[in-house]
C-alpha cells in the first residue's frame, strides 16, 4: 500500500509535508514534482508531491489519511533536479520546502486556493491555409471574379501560409467577409495560435566582434576544461573592471550551447538586465529567455515554459532565475558574485550564489563565479583550494584602472568650502556637496564633451530634520529610524514601512521655528548640479526616479546614447554598467556605510568604491575618479584608491579573526520580533538559555551563542526586535542546532515570532 499514499509540499509557512493517499483513479498521474489538489481547511490547497510513499517520520497508514483531489499536470513543474535542489534550500535554510518551491516556480502556479492553475497562456486568432491551388487553372476557377479573396489567398501564401486575424483586417486592409468567404470556400481556416509575451523581443542586440585577448584565451582554456569534464565544479574568476569578464561568459556559454547543454546567467540587479540581455541576444538570438519580478506575470510564465520546454536555452536573471527549468544544464554564471542582492530578504532566506554551487554541482557541471570584488568568503574558499581561482589582472582597452584621489572633506570644510545656496538655517553654512576639486573636474568634461557618474548612496534631500533648540530629531512612529526628508514630494518618509509625514513648520515639543534638515541625499545633490552646470543634462536614477517598469532602462539609454552629461545615483549605477564615454566617476561621500553597525560594513564601502571607480576610463580615453571623504586615511579608503583587492582582503581577513566571523566560521542570526518589547526580550533570553542548553546536553564543540541583545533597528514595521548570533566552526552542527530551533519556533506564542537567517548578509 506504501505507492497509494504521496508527501504533498504545501506553500504554507511550516517545516515538512502532508501526507494523502492517491485514489486508483490518480495512481498512473501522481509522481514527484507535479501539482496536486489536496484537501486543507475548508477550501483546499495546491502542493507539489514531494515523494511517494511516506517519510521516515510518519507512520499513518493509507486509510486513515485524505485522498488527494485531482493532478493539474501532465508532466512536472518541478523535475527531479529542481526538486532535489529545492529539498537542499529547505534543509539548510530550514524554510518551508512549499513555500521554496512557490519561490522557484512561476506566479499563479502554485498560489495555493484549490482552484488555482497557470497563468493563462495569450493567444492570437490566426487564419492559416488548408488547401493548395498549385496551377493558375485551379485559381481561376476557385475565385473567379472574387478578385479581393484571391489576393488574400496570395497574401497569406507569401506569409508563409498563416498570418493574424488582426494583421490582414488591420494592417493589410481586407475585410472579415474576404476572410469568410476564403472559409467557406475551404481554403484556409481560423486557429488560435499561442503568443509568447516577451518584453524584451523587440530591444536591440549588441553583438560582440571582439577575439579575446591572451589573457581571456588563457583563462577560457581553464574554464572549457572544467565545464567538459561533467564534474560540478566552482571557478572563481577575479578580473578588474574592463577586463572583459562578460566576453569570457559568452565565449564560454558558447561552448556549453555547441555541446547541446544550457546555461543560466545571474546578474544582481534588475537595471544591469537589459543591457546584459543586449549583449547575450547579439550572440544567441531567441535562445535567450529573461526571469525576474520586474515583468509581469504573463511574460515570467511564458519565458518560464519556453525554457521548460527546451524553445530556450539560456536564462538570464536576478537571483529567482537560478530556479529555471532548463534540461541538460551546462553551466551557471554568476555575475557581480559579491552583491548583497543575491541573498533573499524573506522567508525563505537563500543566497542565489550558494544555490547557483549547489544546483551546479547536482547538474554535475560548472558553476562561475565572475567579480572584480569577490566576497571574502568566495576568496577564503579559493584560498584554500575549494574553488579554482583565475584571473585577469588586465584591462582590455589597454590604458589601465583610472586614477583614484581622495579628497579630505574635513580640511576643505576647514579651508572654508560649503554650499551656502542649500538650506542653510539661521545663517549656517550649508554643508560641502560638491568640493572645488570634483567641481573643476566635472567642468572639464562638460567642456570636453565626456561623460560623468556621480555616487551618493543615499536617497532623498535630507537624511533627517531636528530642532535646534531641544535637539528633537523626527522618527518613524513605527520604526527606530529618523525620517528623510524628500523635497520633490514634500514628505518625510521612512524608507523601511512607508510611513510618511508633511515636514513641521515648527517644533511641537518646543515651539521653536524652522527645523534643520540635516544631511546629504542624492535629491539635493541634484539640485546642486543644476545650480552649478547649468547647461549640463543631468539625470538621476534611484528608487524614486525608477519606480515604474522601465525607468531604468529609459534612464540607462539616453545616457549609452549620450543625451546625458551627468548621471547621478545610488549604487544601482554602481556595478556592471559599461559606458565609453565616461571618464570622470565622482563619489560624493565614501564614508556613507562605514560606520553602519554590521561586520560587512568595511567590505561593502571597498567594493562600491571599487566597482563605482570601474565605470570611468572604458572607451579610448583614461579615465579619473574623486573620492570625497572625512577618514582618506582608513584602509579600505587607501586600498580602493590604489585598486589593491588582494592587500584589502588579506586585511579584512586577519580582523575578522578576533572576534571572528564569516568567513572563518559560520554564522546564523535568530530574530525575535513582537508588538511588547518585554515579551520579545523574555523569549530572546528564553530562546539563548534554550538553545545553550542544548549545546550542552548534545556536547557540541566549536559552537557558541552570542546575546541576545536588541537589534540595530530595534523597532521596525510596529514590531520590537531582539537577535541572538549563532557561531560554529561545522556547518552540519549548526545546521542540527537550527533544525532544533526551527521545531522550537514552532510552539512559540502566535504574538511572537522568530526568524532564523543562516549566513546572513545583514545583522541589522
Amino acid at each position: 500500500m506504501i505507492d497509494r499514499v504521496c508527501e504533498v509540499a504545501i506553500p504554507r509557512p511550516f517545516l515538512g509535508t502532508l501526507a494523502y493517499s492517491i485514489p486508483e483513479g490518480l495512481i498512473e498521474r501522481v509522481r514527484p514534482g507535479v501539482r496536486v489538489r489536496v484537501p486543507l481547511g475548508k477550501r483546499g490547497t495546491v502542493g507539489v508531491v514531494d515523494r511517494l510513499g511516506l517519510s521516515d517520520q510518519r507512520s499513518e497508514e493509507p486509510g486513515r489519511l485524505r485522498p488527494v483531489g485531482d493532478v493539474l499536470d501532465d508532466s512536472e513543474v518541478a523535475d527531479p533536479q529542481l526538486l532535489e535542489l529545492c529539498r537542499w534550500i529547505a534543509d539548510y535554510y530550514v524554510a518551508p520546502l512549499g513555500v521554496i518551491l512557490k519561490t522557484a516556480l512561476p506566479p499563479g502556479l502554485l498560489g495555493g486556493r484549490a482552484g488555482t492553475s497557470e497563468p493563462a497562456v495569450r493567444t492570437e486568432r490566426i487564419v492559416r491555409i488548408v488547401r493548395r491551388l498549385e496551377t493558375l487553372i485551379d485559381r481561376d476557377e476557385t475565385f473567379g471574379r472574387a478578385a479581393r479573396q484571391r489576393e488574400a489567398y496570395e497574401t497569406l501564401e507569401s506569409l508563409d501560409g498563416e498570418a493574424a486575424l488582426a494583421h490582414l483586417t488591420g494592417h493589410l486592409g481586407f475585410s472579415r467577409s474576404v476572410i469568410d468567404g476564403l472559409t467557406g470556400r475551404g481554403l484556409v481556416e481560423l486557429a488560435d495560435r499561442t503568443v509568447e509575451r516577451d518584453p524584451f523581443a523587440g530591444a536591440p542586440a549588441t553583438r560582440d566582434l571582439i577575439v579575446p585577448t591572451a589573457d581571456q584565451a588563457r583563462v577560457l582554456d581553464s574554464l572549457r576544461e572544467m565545464a567538459g569534464s561533467g564534474v560540478g565544479s566552482v571557478a572563481l574568476l577575479r578580473g578588474v573592471t574592463g577586463s572583459g569578464k562578460t566576453l569570457v561568459y559568452l565565449e564560454l556559454l558558447e561552448s556549453v550551447l555547441a555541446a547541446g547543454r544550457s546555461g543560466i546567467v545571474l546578474v544582481p540587479e534588475i537595471s544591469l538586465t537589459p543591457q546584459t540581455v543586449a549583449r547575450f541576444r547579439g550572440r544567441f538570438g531567441d535562445d535567450v529567455a529573461v526571469l525576474h519580478s520586474g515583468l509581469s506575470d504573463g511574460e515570467r510564465y511564458d519565458a518560464w515554459r519556453a525554457l521548460r520546454e527546451g524553445r530556450k536555452r539560456i536564462a538570464i536573471g536576478p537571483r529567482s532565475a537560478v530556479f529555471a527549468p532548463l534540461r541538460d544544464l551546462g553551466l551557471v554564471v554568476v555575475d557581480e558574485e559579491h552583491e548583497s542582492s543575491y541573498k533573499q530578504s524573506d522567508t525563505p532566506r537563500y543566497h542565489a550564489r550558494s544555490v547557483a554551487i549547489v544546483r551546479a554541482r547536482l547538474a554535475g557541471c560548472l558553476c562561475l563565479l565572475g567579480s572584480a570584488t569577490p566576497s571574502l568568503e568566495s576568496w577564503h574558499n579559493g584560498r584554500a583550494g575549494r574553488y579554482r581561482v583565475l584571473e585577469l589582472e588586465e584591462r582590455v582597452t589597454g590604458h589601465g584602472l583610472p586614477t583614484v584621489r581622495l579628497i579630505d572633506l574635513k580640511t576643505a570644510r576647514e579651508a572654508g568650502a560649503g554650499d551656502a545656496s542649500d538650506d542653510a538655517t539661521r545663517g549656517e553654512r550649508g554643508p560641502l556637496i560638491v568640493s572645488p576639486e570634483l567641481s573643476e573636474a566635472i567642468t572639464a568634461r562638460l567642456a570636453r564633451g565626456e561623460q560623468s557618474i556621480l555616487l551618493l548612496n543615499r536617497r532623498g534631500y535630507a537624511t533627517f530634520v531636528e530642532c535646534l533648540d531641544c535637539g528633537r530629531v523626527w522618527s518613524c512612529r513605527n520604526c527606530s529610524v529618523t525620517l528623510t526628508f524628500h523635497r520633490r514630494r514634500a514628505r518625510l518618509v521612512c524608507h523601511h514601512c512607508g510611513f510618511e509625514m508633511a515636514p513641521p513648520a515648527s517644533c511641537d515639543e518646543c515651539g521653536a521655528p524652522e527645523p534643520r534638515f540635516t544631511g546629504v541625499g542624492t535629491e539635493q545633490v541634484e539640485r546642486r548640479l543644476a545650480e552649478l552646470f547649468p547647461e549640463a543634462r543631468l539625470a538621476r536614477m534611484d528608487l524614486d526616479t525608477t519606480g515604474t517598469k522601465w525607468a531604468h532602462v529609459e534612464i540607462l539609454d539616453a545616457f549609452r546614447d549620450r543625451e546625458i552629461d551627468i548621471l547621478l545615483g545610488t549604487q544601482m549605477i554602481a556595478k556592471g554598467l559599461d559606458f565609453p564615454g565616461v571618464t570622470l566617476v565622482g563619489v560624493i561621500n565614501a564614508d556613507v556605510g562605514l560606520h553602519i553597525p554590521d561586520f560587512r560594513a568595511t567590505e561593502r564601502t571597498f567594493q562600491l568604491l571599487e566597482q563605482v571607480a570601474g565605470r570611468a576610463g572604458r572607451g579610448a580615453d583614461p579615465g579619473e575618479v574623486l573620492v570625497q571623504t572625512s577618514r582618506p586615511r582608513h584602509f579600505a579608503l587607501a586600498r580602493a584608491a590604489e585598486h589593491d583587492y588582494v592587500g584589502f582582503a588579506e586585511r579584512e581577513l586577519a580582523d575578522r579573526e578576533e572576534p571572528v566571523y564569516p568567513p572563518h566560521v559560520r554564522l546564523a542570526n535568530l530574530v525575535v520580533s513582537g508588538l511588547r518589547e518585554d515579551r520579545v526580550a523574555d523569549e530572546a533570553d528564553s530562546l539563548a538559555e534554550w538553545t545553550r542548553a542544548l549545546i550542552d546536553d548534545r556536547e557540541l564543540d566549536g559552537i557558541e551563542v552570542i546575546g541576545p541583545a536588541p537589534c540595530a533597528i530595534d523597532r521596525l514595521r510596529d514590531r520590537w526586535r531582539w537577535h541572538l548570533l549563532i557561531k560554529s566552526r561545522h556547518a552540519a552542527e549548526l545546521g542540527a542546532v537550527l533544525r532544533f530551533l526551527a521545531n522550537r519556533r514552532a510552539r512559540v506564542d502566535s504574538e511572537l515570532r522568530v526568524e532564523i537567517d543562516r549566513d546572513p548578509e545583514s545583522l541589522l
